[in-house]
């Protein structure tokens, strides 16, 4: 696999190429570039600057979901189409010498020219991480969210249950998202204890604007007893999301992956960091 993926023999001028993208959200204002005038930088922007030293020439690339300002990045997948003949080695090790340190291209591959990033997908996959400590630690304070009072995983999972399957959920929708639809489909989700760690791990065909930190906020109120299970049912029935819990922290949630059909013959994604797994103590 890897003397594919670092391959110097070059694609084609004009293929359409994909990538996988790492990021730690901590520095940027998000994933999305922002229109000029804005004194604030992006992942998009990091990255279409390292493209371009490659390119020699501007790149856009299109990505399969757009993460908000902290949120990081363990699975996103991007494409563009390359305007002159470079290799997947240039376009990974070579672009990855102009990036931060804290953004990584770990494959490129040419792809169908019907490939998209975002309208092929077909799931995402997020992770949220709870950092249940007495005291808040100091080590993860900018990779996981913190909640001080003790929660229940169990009860935890057993609630969010009622999510699975094709919903209207307004009632964990910003006020600002852009989505013509409010209706999404989960097809599963979970909440695990680890130690001190508590992962809310959720899949879907796509996800509104703060969905899964919407969500989190609410479940850890049920967690720690402020609510119980039928409330979560109650917030679904009422789509308000004026009645539901605050919004939880950036810092805890990750985009780790995104599917797509066999035939686009993407690379798996790697389980990643033991941290996403819950297999650190804090």
């Amino acid at each position: 696999m890897a003397s594919t993926l670092f391959s110097k023999d070059p694609f084609p001028s004009g293929a359409r190429v994909a990538c996988r993208i790492e990021y730690d959200g901590n520095a940027y204002n998000g994933w999305q570039s922002q229109p000029v005038g804005h004194n604030s930088t992006t992942v998009q922007d990091v990255l279409e600057t390292a493209l371009a030293q490659i390119a020699q020439q501007p790149i856009r690339v299109h990505c399969a979901g757009r993460t908000d300002s902290g949120v990081h990045g363990h699975c996103q997948i991007i494409h563009f189409d390359q305007p002159v003949e470079r290799s997947a080695r240039a376009w990974t090790i070579g672009v990855n010498t102009s990036l931060p340190t804290d953004v990584r291209v770990h494959w490129a591959q040419v792809v169908q020219a019907s490939f998209h990033a975002r309208f092929s997908a077909t799931a995402r996959r997020y992770r949220y991480l709870i950092a249940n400590t007495a005291i808040r630690p100091a080590l993860l304070h900018r990779y996981a969210a913190w909640h001080r009072r003790p929660l229940d995983a169990a009860a935890m999972h057993h609630a969010a249950q009622c999510l699975v399957g094709n919903q209207d959920f307004s009632a964990f929708r910003a006020a600002s998202c852009q989505s013509s639809s409010p209706v999404r489909d989960v097809h599963h989700v979970a909440v695990t204890r680890h130690a001190d760690l508590v992962v809310i791990d959720i899949q879907a065909n796509a996800f509104l604007h703060h969905m899964v930190r919407n969500l989190a906020g609410s479940l850890m109120a049920i967690g720690d007893g402020r609510r119980d299970a039928a409330w979560l049912v109650q917030l679904l029935a009422a789509r308000d999301r004026t009645l539901a819990a605050d919004t939880a922290p950036a810092c805890g949630l990750y985009l780790v992956d995104v599917l797509y059909p066999s035939a686009y013959e993407l690379p798996p994604t790697p389980a990643g960091p033991a941290l996403l797994h819950g297999l650190s103590s804090l």
